[in-house]
């Protein structure tokens, strides 16, 4: 019987099988790479020409900082809001939205890599529908529309924070 708290340790670790510490070793392994893949994941936005289908919805209500430029991808949209009224810059090209009319960005193509390994390709198309404003933030449904289903935690990596996007 062992009087030191090590030497009671190396006892209970002898008590392993050979079997069961492959198993823990295999497991850890697999914790840490699943770890660093998540820790690696990038999204990169392309431009495209598709026009493909959008089968997949998934609709966020967005706050837009007015006059402070916000980026969805490589898409860099900047509101300036009055009254019932917006000027939505997306790109350098502007256009005026009232209450409840809606401004459609041309599609993309988004390419998420772990680990440097490509692991979903989709493209992807945002409609911006103006809901009024409140202080100083122009308030939008922002429908994401995608040709594959893309788990909601990559969707969320595309959209800024400062955009505070809640689902609807």
């Amino acid at each position: 019987m062992a009087n030191n708290p090590v030497d009671a340790e190396s006892e209970g670790l002898k008590g392993l099988g050979k079997g069961t510490k492959i198993l823990v070793g295999v497991i850890i392994a697999i914790v840490l790479i699943a770890l660093v893949a998540v820790f690696t994941l990038t999204i990169v936005v392309m431009e495209t020409d598709a026009g493909g289908q959008f089968p997949y919805v998934t609709t966020y209500r967005v706050t837009l900082p007015d006059g402070e430029p916000v980026s969805i991808g490589n898409t860099r949209i900047s509101v300036m809001a009055y009254e019932n009224e917006v000027v939505t810059d997306v790109d350098g090209t502007k256009e005026k939205l009232v209450v409840g009319q809606q401004r459609v960005i041309s599609p993309h193509n988004a390419r998420v890599a772990a680990l440097g390994i490509p692991v979903m390709d989709t493209d992807f198309q945002i409609v911006l529908t103006y809901r009024g404003q409140t202080g100083k933030n122009a308030n939008f449904d922002l429908t994401l529309k995608t040709s594959q289903q893309v788990p909601e935690v990559l969707l969320r990596r595309l959209l800024p924070q400062n955009m505070n996007a809640q689902p609807v």
